[in-house]
């Protein structure tokens, strides 16, 4: 099937729904989210509003898009203080339709990009919603991920060398080596790898815009959102990763900044007002901080190159398209890790690709 919801698979949740009691009629079905990954559909019966969340349509993958895991780690962390939507059902690939998915609840509030909406838009407001960030995900890594059942979802020893490993294999050559511009701080990240900080649930795409705020003063988190790529791992991975998300006035933006250009406003925390606080709520080490941000720079650059592969064969979103996503991110690892700005790809290899 496609993204797109038919009459029949419209039916079919109807149905689903109806059985359990969280809708019961004629269903609106409207996408919402910034969508280039799992899908996010607001359902409506007119009266009661529910969240449906289910992966791409397929091929899927062999281990993404798991939308069942997902739909375990939101119900666990619904009986903490992380904030997050109820879950409400879920549903096996081929039970209501051909995919598997989750129900939950509808966090009421505005998601924050570009702009902070009002009645938040204040300069204490935006204060409040900077230190309800940091100090949410700080009460995410200090969830007894063991006692929460969730000791199976990932291998914290040697998650640093591994994830280096793992992600950068999605662009390397046959014989193992990083593209010629990812190939300095692709060696600087491997010479430098530290010893894990600790093990928590890192979510592992934590920023403004995967938080529903709460709607008005003062400012709060109402739900964290999008659970697809949390594991077990070191906690200092998803700080480094938060602040590589916050941008720097007059500073080069990359990708995920431009997602959250709002707290450029007045009254938003410095990335340094972020680590220190962070730093107090936890009493963690962040001497070696920038490591975890140039590794989660060096990350998404990968992630965007791979998309930008697939886009040029024609088999992937479009919007990754462009090399210039990816080199932004390499430019800021650079930064980050204090090397020269990285080389330019080379032409031979995108010629190539273009046959």
């Amino acid at each position: 099937m496609t993204a797109d919801w038919t009459p029949e698979t419209l039916d079919s949740l109807a149905r689903f729904l109806r059985a359990r009691g969280l809708c019961d009629g004629e269903l609106t079905v409207r996408r919402i989210g910034e969508g280039h990954s799992n899908l996010t559909f607001l359902v409506s019966d007119g009266t009661r509003r529910v969240v449906v969340r289910r992966p791409p349509p397929p091929p899927t993958p062999p281990g993404a898009h798991d939308m069942l895991r997902e739909a375990r780690l939101v119900g666990a962390l619904g009986t903490t203080r992380v904030p997050v939507a109820t879950l409400l059902a879920t549903a096996q690939a081929g039970e209501v339709i051909d995919v598997p998915f989750y129900v939950m609840s509808f966090a009421e509030g505005p998601v924050v990009t570009t702009s902070t909406p009002a009645p938040l838009d204040t300069t204490r407001t935006r204060r409040e919603v900077g230190e309800a960030l940091i100090d949410t995900l700080a009460d995410l890594h200090a969830v007894d991920w063991r006692a929460a059942g969730l000791h199976d979802i990932g291998r914290p020893e040697g998650f640093n060398e591994r994830h280096l490993r793992r992600m950068g294999r999605l662009v390397a050559d046959a014989e193992g080596d990083p593209p010629p511009h990812f190939a300095p701080i692709d060696a600087w990240l491997r010479a430098h790898v530290p010893a894990e900080s600790g093990a928590a649930i890192v979510h592992n795409d934590y920023r403004i815009g995967n938080v529903v705020l709460a709607p008005d003063a003062p400012g709060r988190i109402a739900a964290v959102l999008d659970w697809e790529l949390a594991t077990i791992g070191d906690p200092l991975f998803d700080v480094g990763y938060f602040l590589s998300s916050v941008p720097e006035a007059g500073s080069p933006r990359t990708p995920t900044e431009d997602f959250g250009t709002a707290m450029l406003e007045q009254g938003y925390p410095t990335r340094l007002e972020f680590a220190d606080r962070y730093a107090e709520r936890t009493g963690r080490d962040l001497a070696g901080l920038g490591w975890y941000t140039a590794l989660a720079l060096w990350k998404l650059a990968v992630l965007y190159e791979y998309g930008r592969r697939r886009a040029v064969r024609g088999v992937g979103d479009s919007y990754y398209a462009d090399q210039a996503l990816v080199q932004s991110f390499l430019e800021a690892a650079h930064r980050t890790a204090g090397l020269d700005e990285p080389p330019a790809p080379s032409q031979d290899e995108y010629a190539e690709e273009s046959r």
